[in-house]
């Protein structure tokens, strides 16, 4: 048994729950590749993967909390895939779940992968956790957007939902990503099931320049609030890549060089209050008008 999970943290926990099931034995293989952002390409199209290869290059390349080529060595999923149809040719006993979450990075995953997987129909499977309830360590429900969420005894009720993905599915699902790879659009969204939506490469922009205020921030900082207040987020290498584009184009000051780490360099917009002017202003506003001022 193959398991495919489409981010890191997921890794972890799957061998938690394998280590509490022995019928969930199997090697977990990790597609590392975000497609819910950049251009994407169809099966066979290697002058559309390399394009969009360089398109990851151009990015790490003024990201220097990244090493460009470390990172471009790991996102081999090309080779992954290989690999693993190798090892389905070489035994037909052997079959893989493909493990997604209620989310845009593992639903836009789920599209690349099962597009080229039609030759191996009955031996693919999916466990979908799509708006399904879990319990969290601390007994409360909950429903998680992303695996790593889920505690390891989970996922022993959660193989319950493995199916195989079924012919129609193979046809429409590869349909839907050569739709996707049409738009030539940059930015997909889910809307919910597995529906994605293609987006504008500036579709986060609004929600990052909410961060940039009159003071000078760090851009690590700029980035964290960002993803921790906005309901749509997106990975850190595509969000400081925005970022930057930003500061040139709404004219941001910046403190330091901002060709180094996110950390090592600040940005302001001289356009808004500073955060301390503004509480400043709620502070006062907000003050008791005393008798000897009426």
């Amino acid at each position: 048994m193959k398991h495919i999970v489409f981010n890191e943290p997921d890794v972890k926990v799957l061998e938690a729950a394998i280590a509490l099931d022995e019928s969930l034995q199997g090697e977990i293989v990790l597609i590392r590749d975000d497609y819910a952002v950049g251009p994407l390409y169809e099966s066979g199209d290697a002058e559309g993967w390399q394009k969009r290869r360089d398109w990851w290059r151009r990015l790490l390349e003024t990201n220097a909390d990244y090493d460009p080529e470390k990172m471009l060595d790991m996102m081999q999923d090309k080779a992954t895939l290989h690999k693993l149809v190798q090892e389905l040719e070489a035994d037909e006993k052997e079959y893989i779940w493909i493990w997604a979450a209620q989310n845009k990075h593992d639903v836009s995953g789920y599209y690349w992968l099962v597009s080229q997987m039609a030759d191996w129909q009955g031996r693919v499977f999916i466990l979908y956790l799509n708006n399904l309830p879990f319990i969290n360590e601390k007994g409360n429900i909950f429903y998680p957007q992303w695996l790593s969420q889920i505690p390891a005894r989970e996922f022993l009720k959660a193989k319950k939902l493995s199916r195989p993905v079924t012919p129609s599915e193979f046809e429409i699902d590869a349909d839907e990503w050569k739709k996707l790879v049409a738009s030539q659009k940059m930015v997909r969204l889910l809307e919910g099931g597995k529906k994605l939506a293609s987006q504008d490469v500036d579709y986060y922009d609004s929600g990052i320049d909410n961060y940039v205020h009159g003071g000078f921030s760090k851009a690590s900082r700029i980035l964290q609030l960002f993803m921790q207040k906005e309901k749509e987020t997106t990975g850190d290498v595509f969000a400081l890549w925005r970022l930057k584009k930003l500061a040139t184009d709404k004219g941001y000051e910046v403190k330091g060089d901002i060709n180094k780490t996110s950390r090592e360099f600040e940005l302001k917009d001289p356009s808004r209050p500073s955060l301390r002017k503004k509480d400043e202003e709620q502070a006062t506003a907000a003050e008791p008008v005393s008798p000897e001022k009426k």
